[in-house]
């Protein structure tokens, strides 16, 4: 049996919490709504302020479910509470994100800009101080706001010998020594 999956999840003030027929969960707070489907394997109920969630058939399947159920719901209710926010940092000469109405403009030594549209529920803040370096991203949904900052990541990721490239904060990228030099054996 799942030990993370015994544990209610406590619905704070200010969080709405909703599951239907079909195992639908419905969070909406003050940051946010989220829903998300479940497999019917898990039973998952409300009750004093908190959802609690069982396995319906003694399967691996299931018991597996509703441990990975309890922890997605814990992170919807937390996302909808708080919300979630992750940031970018670009390095390099030259690189620049730019907010123009709900589209990021991306410089990124590419003969061309990169134009990505912010998804749906989130919201992107490039300080004033860090001049297009450091780009914000905040939302309620976790599983979107990872997606969304892996794929600008993606645009182009840090390398390893000039370390150029769009890093998450605190990411650390492993440094390689690049060519020793022109001499050599004669």
């Amino acid at each position: 049996m799942s030990r993370i999956g015994k544990q209610p999840v406590p619905i704070p003030e200010k969080v709405k919490v909703d599951v239907k027929a079909d195992n639908t969960v419905f969070v909406e707070g003050p940051k946010g709504k989220v829903n998300k489907t479940f497999s019917p394997v898990v039973k998952i109920s409300i009750a004093d302020k908190k959802v609690t969630f069982a396995p319906t058939e003694e399967t691996r399947f299931s018991r597996a479910m509703y441990g990975t159920a309890r922890s997605v719901v814990a992170g919807m209710v937390k996302g909808c509470a708080d919300g979630y926010e992750k940031v970018l940092e670009l390095k390099g000469t030259g690189y620049r994100v730019e907010l123009k109405a709900n589209t990021l403009h991306f410089a990124l030594g590419f003969s061309h800009p990169i134009a990505f549209a912010l998804p749906k529920g989130m919201t992107a803040t490039i300080p004033a101080d860090s001049k297009g370096t450091v780009l914000m991203l905040q939302c309620a949904d976790k599983e979107l706001i990872g997606q969304t900052a892996a794929k600008i990541r993606g645009f182009r990721p840090p390398e390893p010998y000039g370390g150029k490239g769009v890093r998450y904060r605190g990411e650390r990228v492993r440094e390689k020594a690049g060519k020793a030099g022109k001499g050599g054996k004669k």
